[in-house]
């Protein structure tokens, strides 16, 4: 039996050894057909993961956007595990690997609220991109590289 999601489930994030730890649970509308959570599902889930964990580091998106920055996907790694269905809860595990210039790595799973179950591994690099002309920045804004330089070394 599994243990159910509080029903603040989204708020209940918090840092874990280095890894940033996001719940979710298969709703109907991520599944296909067969009541098995979509492949796309996984992905959006990455996304929410890496935006709450920046959020809880004190870096909001809406505040990256304002500045002109975007931090677009440029490079995604995934591998299915074992498939997640309707129902099911899981925990997406998060955290920064590192960063060159403007290049930022990061290391996912996602599994089981337990952690016997691994459904999916991934690595994803984002860049920071002028949204004004869509131009690769030269450098981070300097609060974000700050921020996030200590996730590397700490």
């Amino acid at each position: 039996m599994q243990t159910p999601l509080p029903s603040n489930a989204i708020q209940a994030v918090r840092p874990i050894e280095s890894w940033f730890e996001y719940p979710v649970r298969v709703q109907p509308h991520h599944t296909d057909y067969a009541g098995v959570a979509w492949h796309g599902t996984y992905i959006a889930w990455l996304e929410e993961a890496r935006v709450e964990y920046l959020r809880s580091i004190g870096v909001d998106f809406a505040d990256l956007v304002a500045m002109g920055c975007d931090l677009p996907v440029v490079e995604l790694a995934i591998r299915y595990h074992r498939g997640m269905k309707m129902g099911q809860a899981g925990v997406v595990r998060a955290k920064m690997l590192a960063m060159k210039g403007v290049r930022i790595n990061w290391d996912y799973q996602i599994q089981s609220p337990d952690g016997q179950d691994l459904y999916v591994s991934a690595q994803v690099t984002l860049v920071a991109v002028n949204r004004q002309n869509g131009k690769i920045m030269r450098q981070l804004p300097p609060t974000l590289e700050q921020t996030l330089a200590k996730l590397v070394s700490g």
